[in-house]
């Protein structure tokens, strides 16, 4: 939720649909021009020099690392039928701004295998780690056996990476039989330990599906926040809210030092996908949280941005282009799933009513009102139309369901998630209704809780179809522990009768899906606030294919 007293540039007339995506494209112009004439400005956010793509690489340079550089891990993400993203970065002494490593460019080997002793090397090669990227490691490995279990470590000089382990996508073509995978979201480091995470390295699942908040801006004290049992004191770089490039890479990498963390990344494939808190709390577009100027917040969003990409095992595509990345893109696992993982905060138009709950109105009803931009949203409803898959699952932030408040008549909604967005909403059920999806899976973080919901037609009449499923995957450890029934439990539940389960513990989603239905887990742990709490499951529910809503397992 936003604090109050928020200074918004609020709308001072309604504007035709025309108007909102000629709106959006003269605002994406105008940050382009912006970073292009502005050069002094844009040196605040990105450091110069920074090597092309597709340049020639330089001779092999090693530098004379005498600690062990690999101190954030490996990581893997998006995995294709014949490719997987390859991450890591060298930082010898993580919460120094360079991570220890100066200005030097530095070769990486690197080296992969099906098997984790390696014993026969399959793929190598080497790739140099820039400073100008944070002497980060971005591998997009090619040649690769689809739907194929591979092991992966990195070398520089005498140094050899922890093994991580991945896994390609099958084929497009394949009639795949199923897919396990795991959705987590809200790591807030200061609120507790990552637990969740350790949990989830050690589950038998294919891919994992970050839905945002990897990380939060906010100031981390001495003694870690909440992380009492860790004798560890951190420096006071952390102790400040995160605003520049340097900020914020040093605030990956006090995330990155965490060991839960880290395996979870070494286990498994990730997909990741950013929200607020990457940058700055409930920012809608280039609109931030407070009285900020556009053009200064911009800055921030750039710093944020690339440093999002510097730690994230993520492709050139989505490398940022100033204060722009294209984070929204499509995979498949063969036949079964399509995954259209969504970026619903960098397009949004701006938050109704000052972005405090409030009733539908004039205001957060404006058909010209837009989540996820124009573009964005036609490259949805394309991407459902040619779909052949059985399953469209659609990884996301924000709550897409409608969540009253309270059971009166006029009850007020989060203006934050699609619920002050309703006309966006609405295009996108209806899109998905034209285009004849029909097992419609919607992952969703950010509200630190776990709910189970049915996708209504009309959410305001509970008779209307149901059209798909939504669960919220709650948190990591945002929130501290948390409790099993919330206070407002009871009256969540009388106000949303769309809503099957509402749980406040800390945990994940795990999801199984095959020919036949959706299995999904809520696996919670009983505490963040003590390390290695055990896990169980608070709950399971089955979606049937074809046949959408909700029921226990």
């Amino acid at each position: 939720m936003a604090p109050t007293g928020r200074h918004r540039r609020l709308a001072e007339h309604a504007f035709s649909p025309h108007d909102a995506v000629m709106g959006a494209a003269a605002r994406h112009l105008a940050r382009r021009r912006f970073l292009t004439v502005t050069a002094a400005a844009a040196a605040l956010a990105f450091s110069t020099n920074i090597p092309a793509r597709g340049a020639v690489a330089a001779p092999e340079r090693t530098a004379r690392i005498t600690k062990d550089p690999f101190t954030l891990g490996v990581a893997s993400g998006d995995p294709l039928p014949d490719s997987v993203l390859l991450w890591t970065r060298l930082a010898p002494e993580p919460f120094l701004q360079d991570g220890g490593m100066g200005t030097e460019r530095v070769t990486v080997e690197w080296e992969v295998a099906v098997d984790e002793y390696f014993a026969a090397v399959l793929l190598r090669g080497t790739a140099d780690a820039h400073a100008e990227y944070n002497h980060s490691v971005h591998v997009d490995v090619r040649g690769l056996t689809p739907g194929t279990v591979y092991y992966y470590r990195f070398r520089t000089g005498a140094w050899i990476s922890p093994t991580g382990r991945t896994r390609t996508a099958p084929p497009a073509d394949a009639e795949t039989a199923s897919l396990k995978l795991g959705a987590v979201a809200c790591q807030a480091y200061q609120d507790g330990y990552y637990t969740v995470l350790r949990h989830l390295a050690q589950d038998d699942v294919d891919v994992v599906l970050h839905l945002g908040d990897y990380l939060y801006e906010y100031a981390v004290n001495s003694a870690g926040g909440e992380r009492r049992y860790t004798d560890v004191v951190l420096p006071d770089v952390f102790n400040r809210e995160t605003m520049t490039l340097a900020d914020y890479r040093l605030r990956y990498s006090l995330y990155k030092s965490d060991e839960d963390l880290k395996a979870a990344h070494a286990a498994h494939p990730f997909v990741v996908a950013w929200d607020d808190h990457e940058t700055e709390n409930n920012y809608a577009d280039d609109i931030p949280e407070n009285a900020v100027p556009p053009e200064e917040f911009l800055l921030r969003r750039a710093a944020a941005y690339r440093a999002y990409w510097e730690n994230q095992p993520l492709r050139a595509a989505q490398l940022p282009q100033g204060p722009d990345a294209q984070l929204y893109r499509r995979l498949h696992w063969g036949t079964l799933a399509q995954f259209d993982i969504l970026d619903t905060r960098q397009y949004r138009s701006d938050q109704a009513y000052d972005d405090r709950p409030h009733p539908p109105g004039p205001e957060s009803d404006d058909p010209a009102r837009t989540m996820t931009g124009a573009a964005q949203e036609q490259w949805l409803l394309d991407g459902w139309q040619s779909s052949t898959a059985l399953w469209n699952v659609m990884p996301q932030q924000v709550c897409f369901s409608q969540r009253k408040f309270d059971v009166t008549a006029d009850a007020p909604l989060s203006m934050d998630a699609w619920d002050g967005y309703r006309a966006s909403r609405d295009r996108v059920v209806a899109g998905a209704r034209a285009t004849g999806v029909e097992n419609w899976l919607i992952l969703t973080g950010d509200v630190h809780v776990g709910y189970a919901l049915d996708v209504k037609e009309d959410f305001d009449d509970p008779e209307s179809a149901t059209v798909g499923t939504e669960v919220t995957c709650t948190s990591v450890a945002s929130g501290r522990d948390g409790v099993e029934q919330p206070a407002n439990w009871d009256l969540y539940m009388r106000a949303n009768p769309h809503m099957k389960f509402y749980n406040g513990k800390r945990g994940y989603v795990r999801a199984e899906l095959d020919r036949e239905a959706a299995r999904l887990d809520f696996r919670t742990v009983s505490a963040v606030s003590i390390p290695g709490a055990p896990v169980t499951t608070a709950a399971s529910f089955v979606t049937e294919a074809g046949n959408p809503g909700l029921t226990p397992a």
